[in-house]
């Protein structure tokens, strides 16, 4: 039986578009950043909650996929809840996920998304179900 190649999540064409640029990945942490603009925002001039929901998404899907991976599983999300703390119009976030609890059939991935002054602009969480490759 051949194996089903995992694809790489770096490759990702959705997690370019959102402008999400990683700086470390693996399977206890990832780390991230977006030069947030005009690109980025809402009809009412403030960054579109979209953005930071991708952010969330993206680096605890790849922090996820990345611990599965070394158990020769792949994952798939299924439940993102993001909240929005701060209004921002634009400059460089910074994008922290980390995994609350890696278990044998799910994973809870926590991801802090915080201003230049390191503040939280965002904050979620992504549980994911892991599944066996080909799945």
């Amino acid at each position: 039986m051949a194996s089903t190649p995992v694809p790489d999540p770096h490759d990702s064409a959705f997690v370019k578009a959102a402008g999400l640029r990683l700086r470390a990945v693996g399977p206890d942490r990832v780390e991230g950043e977006i030069d947030l603009g005009p690109e980025h925002h809402q009809p009412w001039g403030i960054v579109h909650g979209g953005v930071y929901a991708t952010a969330v998404e993206s680096a605890a899907s790849i922090g996820a996929a990345e611990a599965a991976r070394a158990r020769n599983l792949q994952v798939v999300g299924v439940h993102n809840s993001t909240d929005f703390l701060r209004a921002v119009r634009g400059g460089r976030v910074q994008v922290v996920a980390v995994p609350i609890h890696q278990g044998r059939t799910t994973q809870l991935w926590e991801v802090t998304i915080t201003d230049e002054r390191d503040l939280p602009v965002a904050v979620g969480r992504v549980r994911l179900q892991n599944l066996e490759l080909g799945a």
